[in-house]
């Protein structure tokens, strides 16, 4: 495994036609970006389809800021197609694309006992 100094982290969604969608992952990736406390090289936003920036293209600019092993996180809840079938599938031919660079694929999101607060939280909101 390589160093966080040569690793990147790239957060993928689905995408969407709908632009307040697409910003939602923009403004997490940047709140990432500043948090950054785990010392990615780049920490890039990619959607699958629909909207760019793409998969290829995130990859492309984390190899162009230097990094040797890509870790791709799912912003998805479930482990449905995409997850399991389309986006490893879209990773591994976005990092031949770049020279062969390393890759990893989280699981989804999932059902996690953190969310249960954000849901609760959601819910109280509604009033």
């Amino acid at each position: 495994m390589h160093t966080a100094n040569y690793r990147a982290l790239v957060v993928v969604d689905h995408g969407s036609r709908v632009d307040a969608a697409n910003e939602l992952l923009e403004r997490l990736v940047d709140d990432l970006r500043a948090r950054n406390d785990r010392g990615y090289i780049a920490v890039e936003a990619a959607h699958m389809e629909l909207a760019t920036p793409s998969i290829p293209d995130a990859f492309a600019r984390c190899v162009k800021a230097g990094a040797e092993h890509i870790v791709v996180v799912q912003f998805f809840l479930s482990p449905g197609r995409h997850a399991s079938e389309d986006i490893p599938r879209m990773v591994a031919a976005a990092a031949e694309a770049c020279g062969g660079v390393g890759w990893s694929v989280s699981e989804p999101i999932g059902s996690d006992s953190r969310l249960i607060d954000l849901v609760l939280a959601r819910a109280d909101a509604t009033g």
